[in-house]
């Protein structure tokens, strides 16, 4: 049966079986979609792999992924950063049959009245942001305008450094499974790697410590970072707001290796100058805005991992074309970190 491309949705293996008559116990590693022949899918292996039943992987053009990870491999790991969204992308989706919270949902202010404030902003923005019709310039300052807004209603109310505790180990926040596989493989090779997130560093930061129990000397966190005063309550937020259309690498001044937070005595791998000095990208988000992560660095080679987790329907298509590799359905990192040990191999095989 002859499938049109631009109609064609993947979905469960399962599910292509019974209409493409291919025997269930295939287990595909990886679904390519091909220009050569727009009538039909053609499913090749490559180095990027979904790791369980209910994930995908799709790849627009295979030949070009290619020839970036041959591009990357061959500059090697000193000449590599990986830049990461947080929210959804390092963390899960789903966690548990409920909607994981993000950094900035997850906080719980003394005052129940400012919780209550800053869902309604978010019933309200937060169908914007995944709108397709409203311009991208117009979208962000609607975004920005989100952002501030929140901020003024965690500062009004009172937020304290130690309800940022208690939230985070009240949230319903988890990692993707081989997050920490993947940055212990980066550390041990001495690549950067960059979490840029319009949420709040000092949340993030919460969330590594509690879920992960360790730190990593090659992370540093960009994002919006709160001061408290001495008595630890919430006064401002430090420089310019980050929101989701604008965290890319001109928001390097706001980045803070995450070991000073933890205690870690080592020092960072790179600094802020020595970062942007690395021309190679590996970008991993979850909206079609984190390939903005990337803008302010002058790199050679992006390859970029998007994580398409809700509405694959609606949202399949501009994926697979704004990015090199996507990963549905809330998939582990597991296939990320296949990528990278792929991107880091040195010798022909």
């Amino acid at each position: 049966m002859s499938l049109r491309l631009y109609n064609t949705i993947p979905v469960r293996w399962s599910t292509i079986c019974d209409h493409r008559r291919i025997p269930t116990h295939i287990n595909p590693r990886v679904w390519c979609c091909s220009y050569r022949n727009r009538n039909q899918i053609e499913m090749e292996q490559i180095g990027v792999e979904a790791s369980n039943d209910t994930s995908e992987v799709v790849v627009g053009d295979k030949e070009m992924l290619e020839k970036k990870i041959a591009a990357i491999r061959l500059a090697g790991p000193a000449k590599l950063q990986v830049i990461a969204d947080f929210d959804a992308t390092l963390t899960k989706y789903w966690l548990d049959g409920s909607r994981g919270q993000s950094s900035h949902s997850l906080l719980k202010q003394e005052n129940p009245e400012y919780d209550v404030k800053r869902r309604k902003l978010y019933e309200y923005y937060h169908p914007l942001e995944f709108n397709p019709i409203i311009p991208l310039d117009e979208k962000a300052k609607l975004m920005e305008e989100w952002w501030e807004k929140t901020h003024a209603l965690l500062i009004e109310g009172g937020v304290t450094y130690d309800a940022i505790k208690t939230s985070v180990g009240n949230a319903i926040i988890a990692f993707r499974e081989g997050v920490v596989e993947l940055f212990e493989f980066l550390e041990e090779r001495e690549v950067p790697v960059l979490i840029f997130s319009a949420g709040l560093a000092d949340i993030i930061e919460e969330v590594l410590r509690q879920k992960l129990h360790r730190s990593f000397k090659n992370v540093k966190i960009v994002s919006n970072r709160m001061l408290f005063n001495q008595s630890g309550q919430l006064v401002s937020f430090k420089g310019k707001t980050i929101h989701v259309l604008n965290k890319n690498e001109h928001a390097l001044d706001m980045a803070a290796p995450v070991h000073d937070q933890l205690g870690d005595t080592n020092g960072p791998i790179d600094d802020n100058a020595s970062v942007k000095k690395r021309n190679n990208v590996l970008l991993l988000g979850d909206h079609i805005g984190d390939l903005g992560m990337s803008d302010g660095l002058n790199y050679e080679t992006r390859i970029s991992v998007g994580f398409l987790n809700h509405n694959v329907a609606d949202s399949l298509d501009s994926y697979r074309k704004a990015f090199d590799v996507v990963y549905l359905n809330d998939a582990p990192m597991s296939g990320v970190v296949k990528l990278v040990s792929q991107l880091c191999s040195t010798g022909s095989g």
